[in-house]
């Protein structure tokens, strides 16, 4: 632009599902499975906690969200030894 500013395609959505995986203890989860049986809801056999984070980003593309969406994941919001991450346009 005149302005010496880069025109952005943006803003663009981008979800971040996380979740524990399989052999992780997830006390959230056991906790919310007890109180279902408590509260006569034993047909529920499981339960597994999932955190989504939807990011807005200035982007020039769908696919340069993305790609700022995973380096937020890498950098800073999930540890890929306990979880697992899923990442799709919002």
């Amino acid at each position: 632009m005149a302005d010496g500013t880069e025109r952005r395609g943006g803003p663009f959505h981008v979800e971040v599902r996380i979740e524990l995986k399989a052999g992780v203890a997830d006390a959230e989860a056991e906790s919310i499975e007890k109180s279902l049986r408590l509260l006569g809801l034993p047909a529920i056999r499981r339960v597994t906690t999932a955190r989504i984070i939807d990011l807005e980003c200035d982007a020039a593309s769908e696919a340069e969200a993305m790609g700022l969406a995973r380096d937020a994941v890498e950098r800073l919001l999930a540890n890929p030894v306990i979880h697992r991450v899923a990442i799709r346009p919002a």
